[in-house]
């Protein structure tokens, strides 16, 4: 086949994954394309439990991985670092936080050469180990409540649709001489950055609802709240540097914070009726979140779950838009300095 003669390169930024790396490069070396004709760069950012060796054990068995260090520990410094060692025609980034199915790099390489576009990616099914809180922080994110218009995470197209940005991605490498690579300034947000850097430059992202990768979220709410936090900060935060890191989406949850606020500081101020836009925000909200927590919940006919939905889904919204309200608080104070 055509698309096999291609060469690619496989760049998975990593740290600290020692429960998931192992895998993610099981789904790897068990891909369908011929192993000849890709390499595997793991970009370890000095990794302090069993990652790095994990790891190892695997350059034994499988030749065409490769570990890289990333002394400065972030994710865009990993994906510039496998860039800048990559021999193949495409470079596909894969986070270590997954599996892949089996024909997930034949299927990106034939829908790039078909397409011609410049990164293809899949959808994202975001998968759940056991638990309560893991089930519910999937179904959150899976939910287009919980993920907006993310169409890798929430939509199953029949057909290939151009899209804003996908998971992972399959890039022409000569994307990166063209556009440039990551911005690292960018601790987070760095993958949705550059793919609006690539539209804007006429660039065409193809999302292709055959290629399938399965996607574990960290199932400790502490941890995602503070992700979230991160995430909403990072949306906004980049504008300090005069770049756009996000979608109207994203802004969403900051606008519901801020109104959360200001609505009820209002309520304290002035009291009586002016209590009823914070009531108003609160059953709107509520109503909203009641409906999809039940959709997913029914599935798995669990009325815990539901409950446990309600808070999950506040946590994913309210620490999103705190996390982007303290973003626009400190841009003024980093100005002064």
């Amino acid at each position: 086949m055509e698309n096999e003669k291609k060469i690619l390169s496989i760049i998975i930024p990593c740290r600290n994954e020692e429960k998931f790396i192992g895998k993610c490069l099981d789904s790897v070396a068990a891909q369908d394309y011929p192993k000849e004709n890709f390499d595997v760069l793991a970009v370890d950012g000095m990794s302090d439990d069993g990652t790095r060796k994990i790891i190892g054990d695997y350059r034994e068995k499988f030749p065409f991985i490769k570990l890289l260090d990333n002394p400065e520990k972030f994710t865009p410094f990993a994906m510039n670092i496998g860039i800048k060692n990559a021999k193949g025609d495409f470079i596909i980034f894969m986070g270590a936080h997954a599996e892949y199915a089996l024909d997930y790099v034949s299927r990106c390489v034939t829908a790039a050469e078909k397409s011609n576009a410049d990164n293809v990616g899949g959808i994202a099914k975001i998968s759940s180990c056991q638990g309560l809180p893991a089930k519910a922080i999937a179904g959150v994110l899976s939910s287009p409540f919980g993920a907006g218009d993310a169409r890798y995470k929430t939509l199953l197209p029949k057909e290939p649709i151009e899209t804003d940005t996908v998971f992972g991605g399959c890039y022409k490498k000569e994307v990166f001489s063209k556009i440039g690579l990551f911005d690292e300034r960018m601790i987070r947000s760095q993958d949705l950055e550059l793919n609006l850097r690539l539209k804007k430059a006429g660039g065409k992202i193809l999302l292709v609802p055959g290629i399938v990768s399965y996607y574990y979220p960290r199932a400790d709410l502490i941890y995602f709240a503070r992700h979230n936090f991160d995430d909403g900060f990072w949306v906004i935060y980049p504008l300090k540097f005069k770049v756009r890191a996000f979608m109207w989406r994203h802004l969403i949850p900051l606008i519901f914070v801020v109104s959360l606020f200001l609505s009820l500081m209002v309520g304290f101020l002035i009291q009586s009726l002016f209590w009823l836009p914070f009531l108003a925000l609160i059953v709107s909200y509520l109503s909203l979140s009641l409906i999809f927590s039940a959709q997913i919940a029914l599935k798995e006919r669990s009325t815990i779950l539901f409950l446990t939905m309600l808070f999950v889904f506040f946590i994913r919204h309210f620490f999103f838009g705190l996390g982007s309200l303290w973003a626009l608080v400190k841009l003024p104070i980093c100005d002064k300095k």
